[in-house]
């Protein structure tokens, strides 16, 4: 039984590594940061399901109770709440670090995969636990995104209802993502994080560049101890932050009573404020398909040469991540502030179907310029095919977190933008 266990865990450690890939600037620790989290959600999650009632009448109440006459039962819900957004970013990050680190070819394809497939879990766990609260905040926010849903031609309202248990977002709503967050998320990410460590232990741990220093290294203590200190250094700031920063709660859910500005969860900021911009079919369903099917297609692609563990692949490279986010932030909010003032093309095309005005048309307008950047750095920045794909997927991230950032901090009453208010 022990050589078994022994076994079992030498999947994910073996007794030796090469120095170099314990370096903490190889990876940052965000693989095994994004799996404790997921170890203080799970003990967390299992101690808030003796208080939690998970019904319309009840939810919020019990939450209150939890906070106001539990011992200890307030720092409780806090740790699970930064924990879950704690994991939203750090699990990004670590994908972000993959991609980067061109850790995603070869036998390392798979992974990718399994990593996108993970990052989808870690949003809908995140997602599904959002609505438990019962609180306006919560309410709001999953009505929001579950009506974003209908958007996808031909089967969005069959999804939004499947999911809702409905038409409208309510106690049969609330049951659902109760055992979908409790019961079927943890379950499915144990799976994959068992799956994906695996593999990273099958393809060789981390990806390093060719001609790195091949000395080996005991895992214990060299890798160990990192692990423990680093696991140490973020559970105490998870605990101090928890200790003088309450998870938010609003007054109970009125589904006649909408808050204004409402809002989809700060992570899904990013589709609601396309929305305001790009016609519903185009931005809730083309846009985010053609971009995941991108996502998944990168380690397919052919490429003349491929550096595994090289950040950015090339010293141009780096410089073109660079200016794709900086020309990607400042071009996609001049978009942002354009588009609710001077194009406003609802209003200035009202006789054409909103498809074309709204849909076809502003695409083209945000797209065009967008390709004729990365014309640009083929031909007068030589970049090769894989310092055009980097350039892309960072035009894209950048372009994201900067919707993303406007409708969660730049948005006020009828969400508009604070400073045209």
């Amino acid at each position: 039984m022990k050589h078994s266990i022994a076994r079992f865990f030498l999947h994910f450690h073996p007794k030796k590594v090469r120095a170099e890939a314990i370096r903490f600037d190889r990876t940052f620790g965000l693989g095994g940061i994004a799996a404790l989290l997921f170890v203080v959600l799970f003990i967390t999650g299992m101690m808030l399901r003796f208080a939690y009632i998970p019904s319309a009448g009840e939810a919020h109440d019990s939450i209150v109770n939890l906070q106001q006459e539990v011992l200890f039962g307030s720092l409780l819900r806090n740790l699970h709440y930064w924990s879950a957004m704690s994991l939203v970013v750090v699990a990004f990050l670590h994908l972000v670090r993959v991609f980067y680190s061109q850790s995603i070819f070869e036998e390392r394809r798979k992974n990718w995969i399994y990593g996108l497939v993970l990052l989808f879990l870690v949003l809908s766990a995140n997602f599904t636990g959002y609505l438990l609260p019962w609180d306006q905040l919560s309410y709001w926010a999953v009505t929001i995104m579950t009506n974003m849903l209908t958007y996808i031609p031909f089967v969005g309202n069959g999804l939004a209802d499947i999911i809702r248990g409905g038409d409208v977002v309510n106690e049969n709503t609330l049951l659902r993502f109760y055992h979908f967050h409790t019961g079927l998320m943890p379950f499915l990410m144990i799976f994959f994080l068992s799956v994906h460590f695996w593999l990273v232990r099958k393809s060789g741990g981390v990806a390093l560049p060719a001609g790195t220093d091949k000395k080996m290294t005991d895992v214990n203590p060299h890798l160990v101890y990192k692990e423990i200190i680093v696991a140490l250094i973020l559970l105490l700031a998870i605990f101090l932050f928890s200790v003088f920063v309450d998870a938010p709660l609003l007054e109970k859910a009125k589904p006649l009573v909408s808050p204004n500005p409402s809002r989809a969860p700060w992570y899904f900021m990013g589709f609601q404020e396309l929305l305001m911009h790009i016609h519903p079919t185009f931005g809730a369903f083309i846009i985010p398909l053609l971009v995941l099917i991108f996502f998944i297609s990168i380690p397919f692609l052919k490429f003349t040469e491929i550096k595994k563990g090289v950040w950015f692949y090339s010293s141009k490279g780096k410089q073109l991540t660079i200016l794709s986010a900086v020309s990607s932030v400042i071009y996609t909010f001049a978009f942002v502030v354009l588009s609710d003032t001077v194009l406003d093309l609802s209003n200035r095309l009202s006789g054409w179907p909103s498809i074309i005005s709204t849909g076809l048309l502003s695409s083209l307008i945000y797209f065009i310029p967008v390709a004729l950047f990365i014309l640009y750095l083929k031909r007068n920045k030589q970049a090769c095919r894989m310092e055009i794909i980097i350039a892309i997927v960072t035009f894209i991230l950048a372009a994201y977190i900067t919707m993303m950032l406007t409708g969660s901090l730049l948005r006020g009453e009828g969400m508009q933008l604070i400073f045209l208010i």
